[in-house]
């Protein structure tokens, strides 16, 4: 389930922010930022429901998934390819947010 919940923020929160995107910086309607704003407050509450005890690590673990899924969303959806570099940074996250969720006594 915890996954399934940082795949459902990331899109609230990148979706969000790219409808906010559109309508700020590209003109475009003001109902695609009204439903950007709507769907930030979707990510607010979703990352609520992770299991993690405290606050801090479930965004710290969220941001290396977002870190993933932006990069994802720019390259299918905004049509920006990512290159090494952006892989190696974000696998790097990745194995950060691993160190951090790694189980201790």
């Amino acid at each position: 389930m915890g996954i399934l919940l940082f795949i459902l923020a990331g899109l609230a929160e990148i979706g969000g922010g790219y409808l906010i995107w559109l309508w700020l910086r590209e003109g475009k309607s003001p109902y695609l930022g009204l439903l950007g704003g709507i769907a930030l407050v979707l990510y607010g509450i979703i990352a609520t429901f992770q299991t993690f005890p405290t606050f801090g690590r479930v965004y710290a673990a969220y941001g290396g998934a977002f870190i993933v899924m932006a990069l994802l969303w720019g390259w299918l959806i905004d049509r920006k390819t990512p290159d090494a570099f952006d892989w190696i940074g974000a696998a790097i996250c990745v194995v950060g947010v691993c160190v951090m969720l790694y189980p201790r006594q």
